[in-house]
């Protein structure tokens, strides 16, 4: 595929069918703003919390009212392609999960320039560790990302855990309109801020640690979402990553949203009717 293809593959708000490409991105800013800032009216909230040494590398907790010492979580990782948005816009999903009595924890990671990939990948793995040694009391740990938010998701199903203190038990993970493969996105204007090597993109590519993620997450519950009018190459990312999940024997879903593009596919889900708001609540009943 050509260069100019590919950026055109890549460029997630070329693709939607609301909006012109700028202000489907303005959109979303100002709907997951919204969103987190309702989150914050209903729950009580912990900003800021560290789980390592560095300035990027806090979280945000929505709490719920309840006296159950049981709790489900859910960890959510933010998207903007490693370069963009924050955990501060992050909070949204807690508006349906707080009254289910659902903690949700909003992480923040080093954006690009200042980070890398592998110092994200770091950041992300040591914040998961961080939420399970501060809250003990958890009945079942979830995980939810969104485009760059998903691969970093699924780089933390494929952690190494004895390089660290402990080794978390994900129930379930949301991987969102994500990126597995980071190859095609090497020659893009997506990696000028990124800087990655193609040894870099190897060794941060999901789809490449397939055989890690079974070892760590065999146990995982996985549905990997993606939207009816996400770009074709986004589309592909999400549909072969499920298959070599599959093939793998992991037990994995692929739900293919209707009527969302790469945005509104993960701004819904502030709403509890919507299709992966249910399937989510779903998924903690069950387990």
């Amino acid at each position: 595929m050509k260069k100019e293809e590919l950026e055109k593959q890549y460029s997630p708000s070329r693709w939607s069918h609301r909006m012109a490409a700028d202000d489907v991105i303005k959109a979303h800013v100002k709907a997951l703003k919204e969103g987190t800032a309702q989150a914050r009216g209903l729950a009580q909230t912990l900003l800021d919390v560290p789980y390592g040494d560095g300035d990027g590398e806090k979280m945000d907790v929505y709490i719920p009212s309840t006296n159950s010492l049981d709790v489900n979580l859910v960890i959510y990782i933010h998207g903007g392609y490693w370069q963009f948005l924050s955990k501060e816009e992050s909070g949204f999903m807690a508006v349906p999960l707080i009254g289910k009595g659902v903690v949700v924890v909003a992480v923040g990671y080093d954006i690009a320039p200042k980070g890398d990939m592998d110092l994200m990948v770091s950041q992300v793995r040591r914040s998961i560790v961080s939420v399970v040694q501060q809250y003990s009391h958890i009945s079942g740990l979830y995980l939810c990302g969104h485009s760059a938010g998903a691969h970093l998701a699924a780089m933390v199903l494929s952690t190494d855990w004895s390089q660290h203190s402990l080794a978390p038990q994900i129930k379930g993970a949301f991987l969102v309109s994500g990126i597995y493969d980071l190859l095609p996105i090497l020659p893009t204007y997506v990696n000028e801020p990124l800087k990655m090597t193609e040894e870099v993109a190897v060794r941060n590519s999901p789809s490449r640690l397939v055989p890690q993620l079974k070892l760590s997450s065999s146990s995982c519950q996985i549905v990997v979402a993606v939207a009816e009018n996400d770009s074709p190459e986004f589309r592909k990312q999400s549909e072969e990553y499920f298959q070599t999940l599959e093939a793998a024997g992991l037990n994995v879903t692929l739900e293919d949203v209707v009527n969302t593009d790469h945005f509104s596919i993960i701004e819904q889900l502030v709403n509890e009717e919507y299709h992966l708001t249910k399937l989510l609540v779903k998924m903690m009943e069950k387990s």
